[in-house]
């Protein structure tokens, strides 16, 4: 029935004919991405019960603080959170390209993505640099194993999308993909988009929230 049914479809596309539905592949990825998401909120919903504890005053909690008694810087994370948006826009523009069969402008656009999350991680040590100098590490209560954990998991993330991306690029160039066989570059785009809604998410827990629980 399978090769029947596999049959009727390329017939369709032979004849000009768009099939509807969705590939196995493609919800293969979407089970992927909702296993990861299903990671990031449970890291997410520990991370938002230890800092609304702590920072509530509850009497076995401490309030979140770094070790200077300020909260975590969060203008330079949001310029990090803005070439991390960008990038997802970059993403877009390399497929749609690519849906149109242009890829030259495909791979174009996904320089561009792949260099600003390159950006994007390298900011992200760098605020990891300034922070170990403050005393502010995973050994720093509960707070900094608990932030360390949650946003460093998210870099390794965009460092594999990254990796992805340039992998995907070589490819694009190397010319293995057309308007009709691109579904790794579909599979890159929904990744990335999916890395870049999760740090909006975690940006807004981490840097955001304290700032709208300070007393």
């Amino acid at each position: 029935m399978s090769a029947a049914h596999g049959e009727q479809v390329r017939v369709l596309e032979e004849h000009g004919i768009e099939t509807t539905g969705r590939s196995p592949e493609w919800w293969g990825m979407m089970f992927f991405i909702t296993s990861e998401a299903l990671i990031f909120a449970n890291l997410i919903a520990a991370y938002l019960y230890l800092e609304i504890r702590g920072n509530l005053g509850v009497r076995w909690a401490t309030p979140w603080v770094l070790p200077s008694g300020g909260h975590l810087e969060y203008a330079y994370p949001a310029f990090n959170t803005l070439i991390l948006i960008i990038s997802s826009g970059w993403m877009h523009l390399s497929g749609m390209a690519s849906r149109k069969g242009n890829m030259k402008a495909a791979a174009r656009w996904l320089i561009l993505t792949i260099v600003f999350g390159v950006i994007f991680l390298g900011g992200q040590v760098y605020e990891y640099i300034g922070l170990y100098h403050g005393g502010f590490n995973l050994q720093y209560k509960a707070f900094g194993s608990a932030f360390f954990l949650l946003t460093g998991f998210h870099g390794l993330h965009v460092t594999i999308g990254a990796t992805f991306l340039l992998i995907l690029l070589i490819r694009t160039m190397r010319g293995d993909f057309t308007a009709k066989k691109r579904f790794a570059l579909e599979a890159g785009e929904m990744y990335w988009h999916f890395v870049d809604i999760v740090w909006v998410v975690v940006f807004s827990t981490v840097y955001l929230l304290p700032l709208l629980m300070v007393k």
